[in-house]
């Protein structure tokens, strides 16, 4: 390969401390040099420190990612890749992953954010997917804490920003405020597109001599070390982290989507990768490894768009709008052409080798030569102490006898609506494009969002969920409700799970608590997934969500997605006409821990969360989703935070149309409150026509799900006897715009 004269680099000595400010400990340092055969240099310490990050590496969780089930019928890529596929029928497939970005998020919120969103919409396009939907799952701090309005702001509007503008609309999501999340928000980004089953791309670097490109937006200095700032906890010094913060353009990233998809229609492409954490360095030697091959590149050769940058700077920049191809050698003019004619750079910036090492030059210098095992598949790999804390057993311990009942339940019913837990969250997705396109037929609000698949009668399905309250009182049970009520959310709209993705938040893995933690979630979640037959298609995993010591609740959110054959057998949530038939699926249980009730009334987060039987789980979502296969349900319902009450109220007010009010009759013998407000699982309220009760009974019964007769829909009032009566515009008043009196209190 051709040399390019640059300016002479003089790299900085290597020391103990610059090791150490590296996130490389002692060890760590040692086993370089065993690799190498000698002392890195300056550039290449920067290269193992990206590349050896948490982040990157997975070093601390990757024995336990083993245990979840990653095959299924429908799954065409697994982990490993930019992105999971799975089959979706009619020579289609459909790609989808979801990352954190919540680091930078906390620092910068609308970059971090939106960067957060582009960098996810690169995974997609980068297998052949057009992507086609968007989602989010947002944790905050409590309102009372002085950031939290300024980070909420920041965020949704970085979402929107970036999402509105490359025209992928942004179909649901969650946001959850806690004061677990004072110091460390959460922000998960979740992106789903479709491809066809011919056309898939994938990272790999193959062909001795394949050319290597460079397309996109230029290089500068931002981003550089995020990968390693990802990696360790929060102090008060994070603030001065900014410069570690992508910037975003979204205007170049569409044009970047649209480019690659018409190379993707050539016959040119070997290989083609993301620039995301750690930049030129990661996505040259991820494809490395998969193809079992060696990169050589010329950094002297990229597009910068400032002067004087290092080989150091140029390799670890996480600037964004960036990919990396590995072109048929003779079609590098080619592929110039397609994106030159979307006015974005395309040069070939080194070569595929045979050696399996990875070497970067500048102006003709060799400033790093590293095996590319050596980065990868030798990286440390740790099997660190897990030890379930002394606290556990009191945090479990609830005495529902000495909690106090109140004595008007329809006020603690009109609390919960204005929770901003429970409560509307228009004022989060009206900021959102959720029809561009033209395929969105369930957005925001329901309990999943629906997209067509123009030229089909299907529609795909999908959710993000998670409930970190519940995994810190028992992780165990809390990764297993989170897989079950992904896939009861798909339920309720009538859509068969085909895979999930996740995004797994904790606090310093290097804290025997937070892995043990980690590994009880992990083996729920293997539970979970292997009871209602959902493998996991891709995934991350985000450590060091602490800051001075004090980590996040545990919180695996969940990105699932599923297919509907008939999108115009789709059900919503809300009540649809007079007269109607209230049931409920499932069983209610006395029990209050976790609950949203409990902390919200009563101050405490304590107990366990709700038991669930999985054999009951699936009873339930296949009687659901049989009768609306059967097109006998009007709506159905999730019955989730809040509990049953909350539950019904969302059926009468959550609608774009007209409130309907209900009539219902609760005879359980058990304390008013948890009847109510409890969080019992499995369970989903549909509403039916009387004509066609006996036919959903006749489901129940061979699935083996409970079946309750409620009540009907009618009336202007939600009466649940005899317990409480309101009118529903009162309870649609206490909870439409419960986030907006927050926020304008907060500007008072």
């Amino acid at each position: 390969m051709g040399r390019v004269a640059a300016k002479p680099f003089s790299q900085p000595a290597v020391t103990l401390a610059l090791i150490a400010a590296h996130g490389l400990t002692e060890e760590e340092h040692r086993k370089i040099v065993h690799l190498l055969g000698r002392e890195p240099n300056y550039t290449e310490l920067g290269v193992f420190s990206v590349m050896w990050s948490e982040h990157c590496s997975y070093k601390s969780s990757r024995v336990h990612l083993k245990l979840l089930p990653t095959e299924g019928k429908a799954v065409i890529q697994g982990p490993g890749e930019n992105a999971g596929i799975v089959d979706i029928g009619d020579g289609l497939c459909a790609a989808f992953k979801m990352e954190s970005h919540n680091h930078p998020s906390f620092i910068e919120p609308y970059q971090g954010a939106a960067t957060g969103v582009g960098g996810i919409l690169r995974d997609i396009f980068t297998m052949g997917a057009r992507p086609i939907a968007s989602l989010n799952s947002l944790r905050f701090g409590s309102f009372d804490h002085p950031r939290t309005r300024y980070l909420l702001g920041g965020v949704v509007a970085g979402i929107g920003g970036y999402g509105n503008c490359i025209g992928v609309p942004t179909v649901g999501g969650e946001v959850f405020f806690d004061e677990s999340y004072n110091a460390n928000i959460l922000v998960n980004a979740f992106t789903l597109g479709i491809a066809e089953k011919r056309r898939i791309f994938k990272g790999t670097a193959k062909g001795a001599g394949n050319p290597v490109m460079y397309v996109g937006a230029k290089t500068g200095r931002d981003g550089i070390h995020g990968a390693t700032m990802a990696s360790e906890a929060f102090s008060e010094e994070s603030e001065k982290r900014r410069p570690t913060v992508q910037v975003g353009d979204p205007f170049t990233e569409k044009l970047l989507l649209e480019a690659c998809l018409e190379l993707m229609k050539k016959n040119w492409l070997v290989g083609i990768q993301d620039m995301g954490a750690a930049g030129l360095t990661s996505s040259s030697v991820e494809m490395a490894a998969r193809g079992g091959a060696g990169i050589e590149l010329e950094l002297s050769r990229v597009p910068l768009r400032e002067t004087g940058m290092t080989p150091y700077e140029i390799l670890l920049s996480e600037s964004q709008e960036r990919m990396l191809l590995v072109a048929k050698k003779g079609q590098e003019n080619q592929v110039k052409k397609i994106f030159e004619r979307w006015d974005l750079d395309a040069v070939v910036v080194g070569k595929v080798t045979k050696d399996r090492t990875f070497r970067a030059f500048f102006g003709g210098a060799e400033v790093a030569a590293i095996p590319v095992a050596a980065l990868t598949s030798e990286a440390p790999v740790y099997h660190r102490p897990a030890e379930r804390p002394a606290t556990q057993d009191e945090l479990q311990r609830l005495e529902l006898e000495k909690v106090p009942q109140p004595e008007d339940l329809g006020v603690v019913l009109k609390q919960l609506l204005d929770s901003p837990n429970i409560a509307s969250k228009e004022w989060v997705f009206r900021q959102y494009d959720h029809l561009v396109r033209s395929n969105t037929v369930v957005g925001p609000g329901g309990d999943a969002a629906v997209i067509r698949i123009k030229g089909s009668h299907k529609a795909l399905a999908v959710t993000v969920d998670g409930n970190g309250r519940y995994c810190f009182l028992d992780p165990y049970v809390g990764g297993i409700l989170t897989v079950a009520e992904s896939a009861r959310n798909l339920a309720c709209v009538g859509a068969r799970p085909l895979g999930l993705t996740d995004c797994l938040n904790f606090g310093s893995p290097e804290r025997p608590e937070v892995m043990w933690q980690f590994s009880q979630v992990i083996q729920g979640m293997r539970d979970g997934c292997a009871a209602l037959g959902v493998p996991v298609v891709s995934g991350n995993v985000s450590f060091y969500n602490e800051t001075d010591g004090v980590p996040i609740y545990p919180t695996p959110t969940v990105g699932m997605v599923g297919l509907l054959s008939k999108v115009q057998r789709h059900v919503t949530p809300w009540f649809k006409s007079a007269g109607d038939l209230i049931v409920l699926l499932g069983r209610t249980r006395e029990e209050l821990g976790g609950s949203e009730y409990l902390k919200l009334v009563h101050g405490s987060v304590k107990g366990t969360p709700p038991w669930i039987d999985l054999r009951l789980e699936r009873a339930v979502q296949e009687s659901c989703l049989k009768a609306i296969e059967k097109g006998i349900l009007r709506s159905a319902h999730d019955v989730s935070d809040g509990g049953l009450a909350v539950a019904l109220a969302e059926c009468c007010i959550g609608g774009p149309e007209k409130s309907l009010g209900a009539r219902i009759e609760l005879r359980e013998m058990m304390r008013p409150d948890a009847l109510l407000f409890g969080e019992s699982q499995s369970r989903i309220v549909v509403s039916v026509k009387e004509k066609d009760l006996g036919r959903l009974r006749d489901i129940a019964a061979k699935e083996g799900a409970p079946l309750q007769i409620l009540g009907e829909v009618g009336g202007p009032r939600l009466a649940i006897q005899p317990l409480l009566q309101l009118p529903v515009e009162e309870l649609r008043a206490a909870w439409a715009g419960a986030l907006e009196r927050r926020l304008r209190r907060d500007e008072g």
